[in-house]
């Protein structure tokens, strides 16, 4: 009786088993959590684009904003049909834990990660009219004038705010931080003198850096980064400085495991395809090397790092 049992249970299993393997049978979601137009948003469709040709099923874009990408993600996470994924940033990934007071999902238990698309560092710029020149003169400059310098991000908990925050920490200096809507209407301040200096996306403001509009005193990575290698990282001054903002690829935690594998592998080489490095590079993004355990183990890591960033400032998002 039990053997029968057994087998009848097994002879069940083995269509949905197949279905997986032979995924996908059908378009593919991508929920991207971020608006129309910007760079996850850019990133999602340069590798859907190239995952639709490789996995002969359209992966279609959908775009669904808010609260710093946690209701795009929580689709994502409580998606069933297998055919729902999701991008994610250092934000709704790793930094959105420590400073939403409830999270409707958990970012390392909800989701199978698939890979990390891409990563750019966050540039420290100022405007032209700011007397320095370097991150030597800025931090001095700081601690002339303690609580009258504002600093610019693209939103509160965002990868800009917290390396502003990060500054701050390690300099023991202290500046107001100006939270904007959008990456757009940071840069129009810094243009027009408004907003002395921010953080920001290294390929939001690098063209303007490159025309003299505003002065980049260094990058957020560890190493200078190829786009612009004249240009100093924030650590060759203050050393151990590090913020890097990031785009991964996930899945939910509940799509079967096959399906998990070929979207791996199709995405490790999609970011080896000439077109997605050339797009990537031209904007300064450099694509990503980790996926599956490695991937997971870096947002863990990226986790316990911003977290404590966040609760040394006691930063809170509503």
């Amino acid at each position: 009786m039990l053997r029968r049992a057994l087998l009848t249970l097994s002879l069940a299993l083995v269509p949905a088993l197949a279905s997986a393997q032979d995924w996908p049978q059908r378009p593919v979601r991508m929920i991207i959590p971020f608006a129309a137009g910007g760079v996850t948003d850019m990133v999602g469709r340069v590798v859907g684009q190239e995952l639709s040709r490789r996995l002969g099923q359209p992966v279609v874009a959908e775009n669904r904003v808010g609260a710093g990408g946690n209701i795009g993600a929580d689709v994502c996470a409580k998606a069933t049909d297998g055919y729902t994924i999701c991008m994610g940033t250092i934000s709704s990934h790793a930094i959105n834990p420590s400073i939403y007071p409830r999270m409707p999902f958990d970012n390392l238990r909800d989701f199978a990660p698939i890979a990390l698309l891409g990563q750019q560092p966050n540039a420290l710029v100022v405007a032209n009219a700011l007397p320095v020149r370097s991150v030597q003169d800025l931090v001095a400059y700081m601690k002339a004038r303690p609580g009258q310098l504002n600093y610019g991000s693209s939103g509160v908990g965002t990868s800009t705010h917290l390396a502003g925050e990060l500054l701050t920490q390690q300099t023991g200096t202290d500046a107001v931080h100006v939270p904007y809507r959008s990456s757009a209407q940071l840069v129009t301040d810094i243009l027009a003198g408004q907003l002395p200096m921010s953080f920001d996306n290294f390929s939001s403001v690098f063209p303007h850096a490159r025309e003299g509009r505003m002065r980049m005193l260094a990058v957020g990575s560890a190493q200078r980064w190829p786009a612009a290698p004249d240009v100093p990282t924030v650590a060759e001054t203050l050393p151990g400085f590090e913020s890097l903002s990031w785009h991964g690829l996930f899945a939910p935690a509940s799509m079967p495991r096959p399906a998990v594998e070929r979207l791996t592998r199709e995405t490790v080489a999609a970011l080896q395809s000439p077109d997605v490095v050339t797009r990537f590079n031209d904007v300064g993004i450099a694509p990503g090397t980790l996926s599956g355990d490695a991937f997971r183990d870096f947002v863990a890591a990226e986790t316990r790092r911003w977290g404590e960033v966040a609760r040394r400032a006691n930063i809170r998002a509503e």
